[in-house]
């Protein structure tokens, strides 16, 4: 769908009387997502392989711990990859946004249980289909709540769509409320979503707007801060976590999505960062309290 066009669509649908306005994204996004929950979680399991090569390789196992996801999206595909490949003891799985349906959960139990062979039964009477300890809080703000007693704090593809504050007091909270040695992970896509669906618009195209212009565009369905990779640093670097690793991809010369990218007129306040700054993706980076 044309990126104008699908603002258009969400701005109109943002004008509705609050859970109306949900229940109408939610119906879009079953129409236009053609893609099976066997594809999805394909696409997970390629998280899991990058993140598990990165934890051996650091040597974190997370054996008998308690991992704690922030945005658990629409269905707990890592929380499965924690308790039944990663062996981890207990997932907690929180969302600000309330997505999980049982019936998906029950297919995901049968989909997951046939793919890494394993024996996937649902907790009696959990409301969800889930398996006993992986616990699932909807409608959890994390900035506002506390972080209970966990060993890991895992975000995939997150921190892009949080308020840039947040994104601060995020790491500030984690920083007094984690016990020492813990490990964070975060999974960072700091592209323009407008792009997904539209291969005429630019990963980076949001960088030419002022932050007056860019809060008239988005909406609260396609939310996305525009933090450039060493601003993630900074505040990592701020609240003084050790950064264990960091790896990522940025745009090179000769490439159609490069030859967009320098289409883009700047904004000023991105002018001081270098093309490979302004077009890292698919980051990873481990942090250690």
């Amino acid at each position: 769908m044309n990126h104008k066009i699908k603002t258009l669509l969400f701005k109109t649908i943002a004008l509705l009387p609050s859970k109306i306005d949900d229940y109408c994204y939610h119906k879009i996004q079953s129409f236009f997502d053609k893609s099976t929950l066997e594809g999805r979680l394909k696409s997970v399991d390629s998280t899991y392989l990058r993140l598990s090569k990165v934890l051996k390789d650091l040597n974190v196992d997370l054996k008998d711990k308690t991992v704690f996801e922030i945005g658990s999206g629409w269905f707990p595909a890592m929380p499965y990859f924690f308790k039944y490949k990663f062996q981890t003891e207990k997932v907690i799985t929180i969302d600000i946004n309330k997505h999980f349906k049982k019936e998906t959960v029950l297919e995901l139990n049968g989909l997951f249980s046939n793919i890494y062979d394993v024996s996937i039964a649902p907790e009696l009477n959990n409301k969800y289909g889930l398996p006993e300890d992986v616990v699932y809080f909807p409608n959890y703000d994390i900035v506002k709540e506390d972080f209970p007693e966990v060993d890991f704090v895992f975000s995939r593809y997150v921190l892009s769509h949080m308020n840039e504050n947040d994104v601060d007091d995020l790491h500030k909270k984690m920083k007094t409320q984690l016990k020492e040695g813990s490990i964070v992970v975060h999974f960072i896509s700091p592209s323009d979503l407008r792009q997904h669906g539209d291969n005429s618009l630019s990963l980076q195209d949001f960088l030419q707007y002022s932050k007056e212009e860019w809060a008239k565009i988005r909406t609260k369905f396609d939310y996305h801060n525009r933090l450039r990779l060493p601003q993630f640093i900074e505040i990592f670097k701020k609240y003084n976590y050790e950064i264990l690793h960091l790896d990522y991809e940025s745009l090179q010369k000769g490439n159609k999505r490069y030859d967009l990218f320098k289409q883009v007129k700047l904004h000023e306040d991105f002018a001081k960062y270098s093309d490979e700054e302004l077009t890292a993706g698919n980051i990873l980076v481990v942090l250690k309290v």
